[in-house]
């Protein structure tokens, strides 16, 4: 059995690339994933990779029902490590409502106590309990606690919205100076995937899914990692709150408002704030009033969700209905653009200084993008051609390079055409940080949504609303599936 530093912190860093985690596999032979469909690998075989001993499990399970990992119950007894320890968290409804299924399928591959239903076991709550179990009792001398908790690796079942809840819980352990934070690995159940298509685990899960999750977890464990940034969000708004705001988005007091920019509007006396992460993108305006919709037709309507795609025939159906194709003859022409209520502000990499961009006035979504795929693996950045991106001052787009891709979407008409990749999207800008300021007037909502996840922004007549976004220091890893 290799050592906690073989296997853990060195099998790391022998997996992840230092440049671009997009183009890099090609070069990395550390490990075979060739033609998974033929490989075939037992129940057994399985679990003695990545099943944990059962006093762990149970240790793990009690701590997290109690919400207590001061005093976890340990063994005497010397036990064999698992080489790849993972741990499974399923979003029920996700998956065409399949995720109870899925749930019990991989309870029956590994363990009841290594997959946990997010309805009932949150990942902070795995974060803090369960892996403070672990924690405390390497802390005793367990080295099979040791091991297992370097060695560890995560599986979600879900789509970009559930993995990017859990990537950013685990992005706490940074924080909290708790490292070595786990990779990530993907099962795609939701509608766009887009997270799980940009690192190799597909734009869905198959049909035949009984066969294909025994696979899923092995390649889990053996294949390697690479990086991902993350992005902050801060929203400074007027008095008032989110309705139903995403798992990502939390209330935070730090409403600090940067003054030394030019501000168009008023300044709100009173400021309410809320804060999260994102991996791939943040957008504002019609594409997200689409997805807000879809939604909450969804939860209304569960059975119409019934899988990948019917979501996206109903997706485009909302889409038309909303207004996406045509903008309708009583609304105010004034309001169609979001120039009309926005001001983007950007730094530059290595740069401190903010530079106004101007938003087209034809634009009716914005969109920061942060991966190749955006709307079910689609790619409206385009792939540009060097002398086209010297001209612009842009760099070649990468998941690793501190950059996020700013370009709007005008009508529904340019959006399709986008999204079967005839033309590329308006390009705005490259951005290591981004202030947008949004000026509410006529305007009662705007609608946002951050990695497949929307809201309903309240906005103030009066007074203006902000949007900070900037890197995460700490870069999160993703196990590539392909």
């Amino acid at each position: 059995m290799d050592s906690p530093s073989s296997s853990g912190d060195s099998l790391t860093a022998r997996m992840i690339p230092r440049h671009s985690s997009l183009d890099s596999f090609g070069a990395m032979k550390v490990v075979q994933l060739v033609n998974l469909a033929s490989i075939r690998v037992s129940k057994a075989e399985l679990r003695q990779r990545v099943m944990l001993p059962k006093y762990l499990r149970l240790a793990i399970r009690d701590c997290i029902l109690r919400k207590d990992y001061s005093t976890p119950a340990s063994s005497s007894s010397s036990y064999l490590t698992p080489e790849v320890p993972l741990m499974v968290f399923v979003n029920p409804k996700s998956g065409g409502r399949q995720g109870p299924l899925i749930k019990e399928r991989l309870q029956n591959l590994i363990s009841e106590e290594q997959v946990f239903d997010l309805t009932e076991v949150k990942p902070n709550e795995f974060i803090r309990y369960g892996l403070g179990c672990l924690e405390v009792l390497a802390a005793r001398g367990d080295e099979c606690a040791k091991e297992i908790r370097e060695r560890m690796r995560i599986v979600v079942a879900g789509g970009d919205g559930t993995v990017g809840w859990v990537l950013g819980c685990l992005g706490e352990l940074n924080v909290q100076n708790r490292q070595p934070v786990p990779p990530v690995s993907i099962m795609p159940l939701g509608t766009g995937n887009d997270l799980s298509r940009s690192f190799g685990w597909g734009g869905s899960f198959p049909f035949a899914w009984k066969s294909a999750i025994k696979r899923t977890l092995y390649r889990a464990s053996i294949a390697p990692v690479s990086r991902l940034d993350s992005w902050n969000i801060l929203i400074t708004m007027p008095s008032g709150e989110i309705e139903d705001p995403p798992y990502s988005l939390k209330t935070t007091q730090e409403c600090i408002i940067d003054q030394s920019l030019e501000i168009e509007g008023e300044l709100p006396p009173s400021r309410n704030g809320y804060e999260g992460v994102f991996y791939n993108y943040f957008s504002i305006g019609m594409d997200a009033q689409v997805a807000y919709g879809f939604h909450h037709l969804r939860n209304e309507k569960p059975n119409l969700a019934n899988g990948p795609i019917a979501n996206k025939i109903i997706y485009s159906g909302y889409g038309c209905s909303q207004g996406w194709f045509m903008t309708h003859c009583t609304n105010d022409p004034g309001l169609r653009g979001l120039k009309n209520i926005m001001t983007l502000h950007i730094k530059k990499l290595d740069s401190s200084e903010w530079e106004k961009v101007p938003v087209p006035k034809s634009v009716r979504a914005v969109v920061a993008l942060n991966l190749h795929s955006y709307g079910s693996g689609r790619n409206p950045w385009g792939n540009l051609k060097q002398d086209y991106l010297e001209k612009r001052g842009f760099v070649e787009a990468q998941a690793d390079d501190g950059l996020l891709e700013i370009f709007g979407l005008k009508q529904g008409w340019h959006a399709s055409f986008v999204m079967v990749e005839l033309i590329s999207a308006k390009h705005i800008a490259q951005a290591a940080a981004i202030r947008l300021e949004i000026r509410g007037g006529e305007w009662k909502d705007a609608f946002m949504q951050m990695d497949g996840e929307p809201w309903k922004q309240p906005m103030s007549k009066d007074y203006s609303t902000f949007v900070d976004i900037k890197r995460v220091p700490h870069q999160s890893l993703v196990v590539k599936g392909d």
